[in-house]
C-alpha cells in the first residue's frame, strides 16, 4: 500500500466552468498564496477572476458557461472536447491536487476523467452540488471520484459523510465580498444620477442561457413597475463572458440602461439601488450582503423544467430563504416568474419601507450564518486544501 505526502512546493491545478466559479476560484487563487506564503504552483481553467489573481487558463470559459438540456445539446460537442483537454492537462501536469470549483456540470465530467486516466491525483470538489436540494444519490456517486469536498453550507457536512465522502464547511465566499460603504454616493456622481433618483438593478444572469429566457420578462415586469410608480433608472451589472449579448439587448430597448462590468461599478451600484429584480444565483448572496431589497426569478426551457420537476426536494430557490427556512426575499420559478408577479413585488418594496426593512433585517441574519466575522472562507478553503496535502492517500482515489 503506497502514499503519496507532498513535501515540495505545491502544485495546484484548479477548474472552473463559468463565471460564478471564477469568481470564487479568483478568492481561492489569493487564499492560497497567503495561505502558503506564496509558495504555490497553480494552473489550470478558469476567467478573468483566476487570470487577474495570475492564473494562466488552459482555456476561455465561453464553451463552458451554459444551462440546460436545449443550451448544452448544440454545444456537446465542444464540451466534450474541453474535458478531455483539462484532464489530459491534469495528467500531464501532474498536480498534487485538482480542485473542481462549482459548474458540475463540467467540473464533475473533468474529475470523472481525471480519475479514470490519472488515478493517483488527488481530487477535491469546491462548491458541492446541492444534494440536498434534489437528486441526493449524488452524494454516493461523488464519494467513487472525489477525495473531498469543501461545504459551503454547515449542514451539507454530515450528508456527504454519510455518503462515505470527506467533507469540510469553509464557509461561504460571498461574506468575504462586503461591500465598502460610501460607494453607492461615488457610484451616482460619476453617472450623474440625482440623489433622490431611484435605482434598480437589473441582474438578468450571467449565461445566454439565463438573458434568453429571463430577458423578456424581467423587462415587461420593469415597465409595468414603472407605470406604477414612475420612472426608474436601470442599472445592469453584467460579466464578460454575456455582455455583448446584454449589451444588444439594451440597445433593442431602446431606453437608458447603464451597464457596467467593472468589479468596482458593480460594488457601487449595488450600494446605490433602491431595488434589484435579479435572477436566482450567487448574486441573490451578494444583494443581501450589500442590504439591497429583492425579488427573484427564474425560468428554464420547458423541457428541462419537466425533466428536473420531480427531482427537486427544497421549498425555495434563494439561499437566504433555505437558510432561514422562510419566503423572506420575494422569488418566483418557472411559470409563477411572470412580469405581473415580479413587479407586484417591486412596487411593494419601492412604496413599503416596513416591507424594505423586514427583508434587509432577515437577510443580515442570514448572511451571519454563513459565516461572516469569522475567518474568510477562500482562505479556510485554501488552508483545507494545503492541510490535505500533508495526509496520506491511498493511490488510485477513493472505491
Amino acid at each position: 500500500m503506497s502514499v503519496d505526502l507532498v513535501t515540495h512546493r505545491p502544485r495546484i491545478m484548479l477548474v472552473a466552468g463559468e463565471p460564478s466559479g471564477d469568481a470564487l476560484g479568483g478568492q481561492l487563487i489569493r487564499g492560497l498564496q497567503l495561505a502558503s506564503n506564496g509558495e504555490v504552483e497553480i494552473f489550470g481553467v478558469g476567467g478573468p477572476h483566476m487570470r487577474s489573481a495570475g492564473l494562466q487558463s488552459l482555456f476561455s470559459l465561453d464553451d463552458t458557461s451554459v444551462m440546460g438540456l436545449r443550451e448544452v445539446l448544440p454545444r456537446l460537442p465542444r464540451i466534450v472536447r474541453r474535458i478531455r483537454q483539462a484532464a489530459s492537462f491534469a495528467k500531464a501536469m501532474r498536480p498534487d491536487v485538482a480542485v473542481m470549483i462549482d459548474s458540475p456540470d463540467f467540473t464533475h465530467h473533468v474529475a470523472k476523467r481525471i480519475r479514470r486516466i490519472a488515478p493517483d491525483i488527488r481530487l477535491i470538489d469546491y462548491v458541492a452540488p446541492q444534494v440536498w436540494a434534489s437528486r441526493p444519490g449524488r452524494a454516493k456517486v461523488m464519494a467513487s471520484y472525489f477525495d473531498h469536498v469543501l461545504c459551503l453550507l454547515p449542514f451539507e457536512v454530515p450528508i456527504f459523510e454519510k455518503a462515505g465522502l470527506k467533507a469540510t464547511f469553509v464557509g461561504h465566499p460571498v461574506v468575504e465580498r462586503v461591500p465598502t460603504m460610501g460607494q453607492g454616493a461615488a457610484f451616482r456622481i460619476q453617472h450623474a444620477l440625482a440623489p433622490g433618483e431611484r435605482i434598480l438593478l437589473l441582474l438578468p444572469g450571467s449565461r445566454s442561457s439565463e438573458i434568453r429566457f429571463l430577458w423578456p420578462v424581467f423587462r415587461s415586469a420593469i415597465e409595468k413597475t414603472e407605470a406604477a410608480v414612475g420612472a426608474l433608472t436601470i442599472v445592469l451589472p453584467t460579466v464578460p463572458t454575456v455582455s455583448n449579448l446584454v449589451r444588444a439587448h439594451v440597445a433593442e430597448w431602446g431606453r437608458r440602461v447603464i451597464v457596467v462590468e467593472d468589479a468596482t461599478q458593480k460594488s457601487g451600484a449595488f450600494d446605490a439601488a433602491d431595488v434589484a429584480l435579479a435572477a436566482s444565483g450567487t448574486v441573490s448572496t451578494e444583494l443581501a450582503m450589500s442590504a439591497t431589497p429583492m425579488v427573484i426569478g427564474y425560468r428554464v426551457g420547458a423541457f428541462t423544467a419537466a425533466i428536473a420537476r420531480p427531482f427537486i426536494q427544497v421549498p425555495f430557490i434563494t439561499l437566504v430563504n433555505l437558510i432561514l427556512e422562510r419566503e423572506a426575499i420575494p422569488e418566483f420559478v418557472q411559470e409563477k416568474c411572470n412580469a405581473e408577479n415580479l413587479s407586484s413585488e417591486l412596487i411593494k418594496l419601492l412604496t413599503n419601507h416596513a416591507a424594505r426593512v423586514e427583508q434587509v433585517t432577515a437577510s443580515a441574519q442570514a448572511i451571519r450564518a454563513l459565516g461572516l466575522g469569522d475567518e474568510t472562507p477562500s482562505l479556510r478553503a485554501a488552508r483545507t486544501i494545503l492541510k490535505l496535502l500533508r495526509e496520506p492517500k491511498l493511490t488510485g482515489g477513493p472505491v
